[in-house]
């Protein structure tokens, strides 16, 4: 109670802000919108205020811009949009860098960029970014963290001058959320990005050593009668598909339809109605040895595109949703004799989803997610009839999320999350509730955050109740930054219906400062030390469980060269509680070291390279890892570039967990493990809308044990044992894709997708790469061939039309 007390106080202490008096700029109203051509020669041009003198972001602080790099910006607006003409002067334009790259890629390029803010919140921006070569980009910025997943229709264009490029913007009111009132105040900001001199300059100075950039906007007046549009817009689809494996073949045709509609001038509806992720790329995947869950990214654009608010609290891992049956890996138990399971399908189809997600002109935001998957069951054959029968892996399944999320004083919010897992008939049903709060003070000098959750989940009938949470404090501001903090999860906490969770039943004491600079001293522009360090124990029962103390350091020079590195520590004896998988056994560990380096030249050169290695060892054991990883890139012109990647591995002496017998022994082994990535990248861009894009991974990781094996004693020791069997591992995972894409419309496009794989697991650790190699191709190969086409409709637009 005394510490919900303390929050209060602080959230009613940090009431007012203040910060540097605001630049503003009016806005001309026009009655004729001008062509977006790169050109400024309409007559009103010459007639609206000039935004200027912008001032040094990166690396300096807040010094002058340069004579022969000045920068204007002019506003005018109608009925319709708002419109920006950005005159970027440079005495030498030849020598501005123009590689070209598809939507939110940012390149070797200079781009001019708008923050903006139509509820002026200070917390709440949306970016929109037009690089040299004339591409987009945009994203949607909460508390400065950027999202570039978010996607907006809109219009540009660039024109080179001989002293000059000049960026001219229609941003449609469709594309922005605002309030029904007569005069409005928006907020905004203005950056400019020069390349070839690593400078950037921002039309509003921007403190970087307190608060966040979103509370250092400027504002635009002058705008007055205007009416927040009919938000409507429709993206139909078409694909068709072609794949062969091991000698079938299947074809595949859908269509389906996306939906955005703005229920009012806050809140919009997005909604995917037959939803088809054929072309969604291929997962990273690895070889998992350990106890945790490997987590994969989110690939497919309905759930990546404007989640900001569905992210508070991690209680949201969109991956659940079309993923494996909740009975996938058990429907094998309680098999009848003679049966066997001839078809399991590891995903489940979504049938629909939408999200409903805005935020008031007095901060408050609403974040609800819903989709519904179909049913789905694995095919049993009897072998001694042949009768088939179906079983329910996954029934009709309900998948929600609710978030509401108040912020104020441009600095702090305090968040309620619900997410909610209903299944049809008698299967596990999930519930977790999450109370947020991120609380800085008037100068956003100090802060608090933390939170507290509680996980329900009802299964066979039984309601298990779980929770967890976490505080910190620390000063977020100057030269020198700390924090401290604690969290605890106990052993009945469960998430992963809707989210993702590693681990339960620990709780952790951590504690961390660092020195950074914000000005560039002779050699650097940037500059940041660290050191932390943990103490984690088991939460229930409470035993200890181990320590870590870490130093990384990274820097950035004046040309470019960035590098930094890390040594990390532990003391005495280590307690790990996971490995064994079994509750209450845990596997004596001696304490290790690790060591790593890195670095990262110049990506403005047309040969620029990235270097990382570690090394990682136990003291008094034999065990040890390290690894290396070479990236080499080439831009062989502004519009082809091939990156490529090694990653070797390698480990030898590892302990880990291989089996538990029927009698409750744990059994350990000790292998000698490998890992080889060859990655390919490359793109071929022939304007900024259409471009040929390869890429290519092969995962090899070929694990190999000793012929001794150990049991796990109840004191964490290992003693040998005669338990005797392979437990060799040859992993393999080969992908290729060969796509091409053209944005023939604004929001519309059409993708054609060649990709193969190759997926091959046994016992051959063995073999060299070659024989490797060799093995691998002797595996079918699935051939895919896609087509698909989206159409991107506005419904003002087709108003019009009709």
């Amino acid at each position: 109670m005394k510490n919900i007390l303390f929050v209060f106080c602080l959230a009613f202490i940090s009431f007012s802000y203040s910060q540097a008096t605001k630049k503003t700029v009016s806005a001309l109203r026009i009655t004729k919108s001008p062509t977006i051509d790169g050109i400024l020669n309409e007559a009103f041009w010459e007639k609206a205020q000039e935004a200027k003198d912008f001032v040094m972001f990166e690396p300096g602080d807040g010094g002058n811009e340069r004579e022969d790099k000045k920068t204007t910006v002019k506003i005018v607006y109608d009925n319709e949009a708002i419109y920006f003409g950005a005159t970027m002067y440079d005495a030498n334009p030849k020598e501005i860098p123009m590689q070209f790259g598809g939507r939110d890629q940012f390149g070797t390029v200079d781009f001019f960029l708008i923050s903006i803010n139509p509820n002026n919140d200070g917390q709440n921006d949306t970016e929109f970014v037009v690089m040299s070569t004339g591409a987009q980009g945009d994203a949607k910025v909460s508390s400065g963290r950027e999202d570039f997943s978010w996607n907006a229709v809109w219009d540009s264009n660039v024109k080179v001058n001989k002293d000059s490029w000049v960026v001219e913007i229609k941003i449609p009111y469709s594309a922005l959320r605002f309030s029904n009132t007569n005069i409005q105040t928006w907020g905004i900001n203005f950056h400019r990005r020069v390349n070839n001199l690593n400078e950037q300059y921002v039309w509003n100075y921007i403190d970087k050593k307190v608060g966040e950039i979103t509370q250092y906007s400027g504002e635009i007046i002058g705008i007055k009668d205007i009416k927040p549009p009919t938000r409507l817009s429709f993206s139909p689809y078409a694909s068709s598909s072609y794949t062969t494996f091991d000698g079938d073949s299947e074809f595949n045709n859908s269509i389906g339809m996306d939906l955005k509609y703005g229920i009012n001038e806050s809140f919009t509806l997005d909604a995917t109605l037959i939803p088809d992720f054929g072309q969604t790329a291929f997962d990273d995947q690895v070889l998992n040895l350990g106890p945790f869950e490997q987590r994969y990214e989110e690939k497919r654009a309905f759930f990546t595109e404007g989640t900001e608010l569905f992210n508070k609290g991690g209680l949201f891992y969109s991956r659940r949703v079309g993923n494996a049956p909740v009975n996938y890996n058990v429907i094998e138990e309680g098999l009848n004799e003679n049966e066997e399971v001839i078809s399991n399908p590891d995903k489940v189809n979504m049938l629909n989803a939408i999200k409903i997600s805005g935020r008031t002109k007095k901060g408050l935001g609403i974040g609800v997610f819903n989709a519904i998957t179909e049913k789905t069951s694995a095919t049993i054959r009897d072998n001694a009839t042949s009768e088939t029968r179906k079983k329910v892996t996954e029934p009709l399944a309900n998948y929600n999320l609710l978030v509401l999320d108040q912020q104020f004083n441009q600095n702090s919010s305090v968040s309620l999350v619900n997410s909610n897992v209903l299944r049809s008939g008698d299967f596990r049903d999930a519930n977790v509730t999450a109370l947020l709060f991120d609380i800085s003070d008037k100068q956003n000098k100090f802060n608090i955050m933390g939170n507290y959750k509680l996980s329900n989940v009802n299964e066979f009938g039984v309601n298990t109740n779980g929770y967890s949470t976490f505080i910190e404090v620390g000063k977020r501001s100057g030269n020198i930054q700390y924090e401290i903090g604690h969290w605890r999860v106990n052993d009945t906490y469960d998430i992963k219906d809707l989210g993702f969770q590693s681990r339960n039943n620990l709780a952790n004491y951590f504690s961390k400062i660092s020195y950074q600079i914000f000005e560039p001293t002779k050699t650097l522009s940037g500059f940041r030390i660290t050191f932390q360090n943990e103490f984690r124990y088991q939460n229930n029962p409470n035993k200890y469980s181990g320590n870590n103390f870490e130093i990384n350091a990274r820097l950035i020079t004046l040309n470019r060269l960035a590098y930094g590195g890390q040594i990390e520590s532990s003391i005495g004896n280590q307690y790990d509680f996971y490995e064994p998988r079994v509750a209450g056994r845990f596997f004596k560990e001696n304490a290790r070291i690790f060591t790593s380096g890195w670095i990262s030249t110049d990506y403005r050169k047309k040969f620029a390279m990235d270097l990382r290695a570690f090394y990682f060892k136990k003291y008094n054991d034999s065990n040890k890892t390290y690894s290396v990883n070479f990236s080499p890139r080439f831009r062989f012109s502004d519009k082809f570039e091939v990156i490529y990647a090694i990653n070797f591995r390698e480990a030898t002496d590892e302990k880990g967990y291989v089996n538990e017998l029927d009698n409750g022994a744990i059994i350990f082994g000790n292998r000698a493990s490998k890992t080889v990535t060859n990655t390919l990248s490359s793109k071929l861009s022939f304007s900024t809308k259409s471009s040929l894009a390869l890429s290519f991974r092969h995962y090899w990781s070929p694990v190999t044990y000793d012929t001794t094996f150990f049991e796990l004693n109840s004191d964490g020791n290992l003693n040998n044992s005669s338990y005797s069997d392979n437990h060799d591992i040859n992993y393999n995972i080969w992908n290729f894709d060969l796509s091409y894409s053209w944005e023939f419309a604004p929001g519309s496009q059409l993708v054609a997708l060649y990709r193969n794989s190759i997926f091959n697991e046994d016992d051959l650790s063995s073999l060299r790469f070659k024989e490797n190699i060799d093995n691998l191709f002797k595996e079918p190969v699935t051939n895919n061939i896609s087509l698909k086409l989206i159409y991107y409709l506005d419904y003002n637009n087709l108003k019009t039309w009709l």
